[in-house]
């Protein structure tokens, strides 16, 4: 009697994986999804080269050119992913016009850390199940390294949860930019690429090349990016102090909040993550904040939601009881 096969896994064509990094709602082909801690690692490949990439400063050497606008695209995405990204979209903590939400929402997505609606979707399950074993971040109870970068690689983390979402999952527009969340990034560093080839060809006394402004404007400044946001899930549940006894680990940092225009105020954002602001406090430095306030001035976002005076009162009197 003939012994039937087992029905071994398919291992993913070319076209296949390009697909997959193409559109990220597309499940890793060939094999299912088991271990939420399983690398995949064919779809962390583009990750894996913008950390290599930045090896070739050596070769295109650097201009002061180069340099602003790496710190510019830092600047610029860093408040996109701070203030839209996070505190509008995963938090609703203000209103604002459908263009200016989708403007934002380009410019967070250009920053390569995924779509919209993914990132507000993972953001609301670790508020739900914050330094649980069900929080997929969490430094206590999966290690250092996976609650930095290790989560958002495994195979389990590549979809988008749209029922954690239905607010944004209504607008095709950042349902589009969330399938297609590569689009933009190598749209945006096509741009840099052209931008510096024109700079090089007619204003040359700038000393800018192509080649310093993709490596500069998009790599560099891409994976430091990066890291400064992954901080927030790693070492801001580690190090810091802590104003409010919270369910979760979060401590604030004013290290963090300096180099994340304010998220580093974490455990004040913990403990009451409705508020537009997360430095409570005039002197907790918070950049992300008072560039929402200067767009409600030109009327691009409005209804800021305060910090409650019930929070202040909860503040002073935790600072009374430890004195």
């Amino acid at each position: 009697m003939k012994t039937q096969e087992p029905n071994l896994p398919q291992k993913p064509t070319w076209m296949q994986l390009l697909w997959s990094w193409l559109a990220s709602d597309v499940a890793s082909p060939g094999k299912p999804v088991l271990d939420k801690k399983e690398v995949d690692w064919p779809r962390v490949i583009p990750f894996i080269a913008l950390h290599v990439g930045c090896a070739a400063v050596v070769w295109v050497g650097w201009s002061w050119t180069a340099v602003i606008v790496a710190v510019a695209a830092y600047l610029i995405r860093m408040f996109a992913i701070t203030g839209f990204y996070h505190r509008y979209f995963s938090h609703r903590t203000f209103k604002t016009h459908r263009f200016t939400q989708f403007a934002f929402a380009v410019m967070g997505n250009a920053a390569a850390q995924r779509g919209p609606l993914w990132w507000a979707a993972h953001h609301r399950e670790h508020h739900r199940h914050s330094d649980t074993e069900l929080d997929v971040h969490s430094p206590h109870h999966h290690g250092v390294l996976w609650s930095h970068m290790g989560w958002f690689t495994a195979k389990g983390a590549y979809m988008t949860n749209l029922a954690a979402v239905p607010d944004l999952a209504k607008y095709p527009e950042l349902r589009f930019i969330d399938r297609f969340d590569i689009v933009v990034p190598a749209a945006y560093a096509i741009l840099l690429l052209a931008a510096g080839a024109l700079l090089e060809l007619y204003v040359p006394s700038l000393g800018v090349t192509a080649g310093q402004m993709f490596v500069w404007g998009f790599l560099i400044s891409t994976v430091v990016l990066y890291h400064a946001t992954y901080t927030i899930n790693s070492l801001s549940h580690m190090i810091g102090s802590r104003r409010f006894k919270t369910t979760d680990t979060s401590r604030n940092n004013f290290v963090l909040a300096l180099i994340t225009l304010g998220e580093g105020w974490h455990n004040n954002h913990h403990y009451f993550p409705g508020a537009v602001r997360q430095g409570f406090y005039w002197w907790e430095l918070d950049v992300t904040y008072y560039c929402l306030w200067a767009l409600s001035k030109l009327g691009l976002v409005w209804d800021l939601n305060a910090v409650p005076e019930r929070v202040y009162a909860k503040a002073e009197a935790m600072r009374e009881s430890a004195a």
